[in-house]
C-alpha cells in the first residue's frame, strides 16, 4: 500500500488489488482511475449514495494527475497549469470545489504564465484577455484587424460549445430531435482546422505561430487541429492559470474521500480484462485479468472510447460495430517524451520562476512537426518547459533545498513501436541508446533555454510513449485520447451513453482533452446515469454539505 499525506495531514490509504479484501458486488464499477473516472464516481457517491468500485490498472491512481517520486524529488506527469480556477465564481473552479468540498487549494501562476520563443523571438502571454489582445497588437501593429477577428472567433466558438456539450447529456428521445440543432453552431467552428481559420482572418505566418504556440496543450499543429479545440484551450487560459497547492497529487487526495464515505473503494494494479455482458446485451460487471469478476448494474469506462469498444467488449456485440468503424476514422492524439529533472538547489537560488516556456524552432508548427516525424534525430517541434517546484508554495516544505523541472516534447509512437511488447527495464541496449540520445537533446535544449541549470542537474529521467502505453493502456502512447481533428467532433458515438445498456463512457473522449475536459466528461456521465442535469449543480460550488441526501 502507498500512504499519501493531504494538505490537512490526514492519511489516505490506496489499496493494491492483490491485497484487497473487497466484496464482489457494487452499485457501479469504474474502469480507470483518471480524472473522468474519479469525477463520475464521486458524483454518483455524492448525489445518489452509490457504492462505487474504481479499478485502476497502474500502480497509482489519478491518470494524468498522478505524481511519481524518486529519492528527494516529486514530479507531476500531466498537470502543468489549469485555467479558470483563479476566479472563485467561475464554473470550472466551482466544479473543483464541488468535487473536493473546497479543500483543493490553488496557487496563481505569475502574470505572464506562458513565454513563447519562435526561433529566438520572445512573446509574452499575460493574464487577461484584453491585456493579451493589446500585447499582441504591440507585437503586430499592422495586424490589428486579424487580431480582433481572432478574439471574436474564439469567443463565438466557445459560446457555442456549451450547447454542443448539452446535446451529449439530454435524454436520447430529445437528442434525436434537437441534437443536430444543438450541435450545429459549434460544428461550424470545429469543422475547420485552426490553420484554415487563421488564414481566413489574414494572420501572418508569425502571428499565426504565436497564436498557436500552445498547440502542445491539445496535441495537434494548426494544419491538423480543429479550431474548436484550439478555441476552447486558448480561451481557457485568457484569464491566467493556477497550480494545485501540494502538487497534482492533491487532486486525487481531495476527491477520493467522498467515494470512500459512500462505501466505495479505489484499487490500483487492478487490470480489467473485459466488460461482462449478459444474454440480454446489458453490462453487468467486469472480469479481471486473473479471472475474478465484480458485478454492478452500472459500468463506466474511463479507459478511452477506442479501448472500450475494441478491447473491453466482446467482438460479438453487433451494436458496437458502428461505433468502432467511426472511431477508426480518427487517429490517436500525439505521444510524447518527458524529461524529469531534479536539482540540488531551490528555484529561488537558481532564479527560476513559475512561468512556462514554449521553445519552438520557428513559427510554422506544421513544418516543425513534419521535420520531427521524419527522423528521431531531427529537431524537436517544441519543448515545453515547466517548473513545478516554483509553482507550488509548499514544495520547499516537502523537499527542502531541491527544485524540479519537466521538459515535454512531442514524439511519434513509431520511434518506439518495435519495443511495444517489451517490459520496463527489459527493452534492450538499442532502446536505451535511443533514450540516451533523446535525453541529451532535451537536456541540451533545457540548458540553452535556462542556462542557470548548467552543471546543477542532480538527476534526470526520460519517459517515452511506452510509459504512457503502460499506465494508460493507450496503444499508441497517446496522451489526449482520440485526436482533436475536425472529424472527431462530428462523431455521435463520443457521448456518455453506449449501445450497451448499463455501460457508459467518461473522461476526455466524452468531452475534450486535459484535466478540466476529463472532469467535465465525468459530469456528463454521471448526469446520463442519474438522468439529471448535474452540470448546473456542480458548477455552482461546494457540494457535500448541501447535497447529501439529494439522490435521484
Amino acid at each position: 500500500m502507498d500512504t499519501v499525506n493531504t494538505q490537512e495531514d490526514t492519511v489516505m490509504r490506496i489499496t493494491s488489488y492483490l491485497q484487497a479484501n473487497v466484496e464482489d458486488k457494487f452499485d457501479a464499477i469504474v474502469i480507470g482511475g483518471g480524472m473522468g473516472g474519479l469525477t463520475a464516481a464521486s458524483l454518483l457517491a455524492r448525489h445518489a449514495g452509490r457504492r462505487v468500485l474504481v479499478l485502476e490498472r497502474h500502480y497509482t491512481a489519478g491518470g494524468f494527475t498522478h505524481v511519481f517520486h524518486r529519492p528527494g524529488y516529486q514530479w507531476d506527469v500531466g498537470v502543468h497549469y489549469i485555467g479558470k480556477v483563479n476566479d472563485p465564481g467561475s464554473p470550472v473552479r466551482a466544479a473543483f470545489d464541488h468535487l473536493t468540498d473546497g479543500r483543493l487549494q490553488w496557487h496563481a501562476m505569475p502574470d505572464v504564465y506562458d513565454r513563447i520563443f519562435l526561433g529566438g523571438r520572445e512573446y509574452e502571454f499575460p493574464s487577461g484577455a484584453e491585456r493579451l489582445h493589446d500585447r499582441l497588437k504591440e507585437h503586430f501593429p499592422t495586424e490589428g484587424l486579424a487580431i480582433d477577428g481572432y478574439f471574436r472567433a474564439v469567443r463565438n466558438c466557445v459560446r457555442s460549445y456549451n450547447l454542443f456539450m448539452a446535446a451529449k447529456a439530454v435524454p436520447r428521445p430529445i437528442e434525436r430531435v434537437a441534437g443536430p440543432l444543438m450541435r450545429a453552431p459549434f460544428l461550424r467552428h470545429a469543422g475547420r482546422t485552426t490553420g484554415e481559420v487563421l488564414a481566413g482572418l489574414g494572420c501572418s505566418r508569425e502571428l499565426a505561430g504565436v497564436l498557436t504556440a500552445q498547440w502542445g496543450d491539445y496535441g495537434l499543429p494548426p494544419g491538423r487541429s480543429s479550431f474548436g479545440i484550439h478555441a476552447i484551450v486558448a480561451e481557457h487560459y485568457f484569464d491566467g492559470a493556477a497550480y494545485p497547492v501540494g502538487g497534482a497529487g492533491a487532486i486525487l487526495e481531495t476527491i477520493l474521500p467522498a467515494i470512500e464515505e459512500a462505501g466505495g473503494k479505489l484499487l490500483v494494479s487492478a487490470d480489467v480484462k473485459e466488460v461482462l455482458v449478459d444474454g440480454r446485451g446489458r453490462a453487468i460487471g467486469v472480469r479481471m485479468q486473473d479471472g475474478r469478476e465484480f458485478h454492478a448494474a452500472t459500468v463506466i469506462s474511463d479507459a478511452g472510447a477506442a479501448n472500450t469498444y475494441r478491447r473491453l467488449l466482446p467482438p460479438t456485440i453487433r451494436e458496437t460495430q458502428d461505433a468502432i468503424r467511426k472511431i477508426e476514422r480518427i487517429p490517436p492524439s500525439m505521444a510524447h517524451i518527458s524529461l524529469y529533472v531534479g536539482l540540488k538547489s531551490t528555484s529561488e537560488e537558481l532564479g527560476i520562476g513559475p512561468g512556462n516556456l514554449w521553445i519552438c524552432p520557428g513559427p510554422d508548427h506544421d513544418a516543425n512537426v513534419s521535420m520531427s516525424e521524419a527522423s528521431c534525430d531531427g529537431p524537436l517541434p517544441v519543448l515545453f518547459i515547466s517548473f513545478p517546484s516554483a509553482k507550488d508554495p509548499f514544495f520547499a516544505n516537502r523537499y527542502p533545498g531541491r527544485a524540479t523541472i519537466e521538459v515535454v516534447a512531442p514524439a511519434p509512437f513509431a520511434w518506439f513501436a518495435k519495443w511495444a511488447d517489451t517490459r520496463w527495464k527489459h527493452r534492450g541496449a538499442e532502446y536505451e541508446q535511443l533514450k540516451a540520445r533523446l535525453t541529451e537533446r532535451v537536456k541540451s535544449g533545457l540548458e540553452k533555454a535556462v542556462p542557470q541549470v548548467q552543471g546543477r542537474i542532480d538527476y534526470c529521467e526520460l519517459s517515452t510513449p511506452l510509459s504512457t502505453r503502460s499506465f494508460t493502456n493507450h496503444q499508441s502512447g497517446e496522451i489526449y485520447g482520440l485526436a482533436h481533428v475536425p472529424e472527431r467532433f462530428r462523431l455521435d458515438c463520443l457521448g456518455p451513453r453506449t449501445p450497451v445498456r448499463g455501460l457508459y463512457l467518461t473522461g476526455a473522449d466524452v468531452s475534450t482533452e486535459g484535466v478540466t475536459g476529463a472532469m467535465m466528461g465525468g459530469v456528463l456521465s454521471a448526469s446520463a446515469i442519474l438522468r439529471r442535469n448535474l452540470m448546473s449543480v456542480v458548477t455552482k460550488g461546494p457540494g457535500r454539505s448541501s447535497l447529501r441526501g439529494s439522490a435521484s
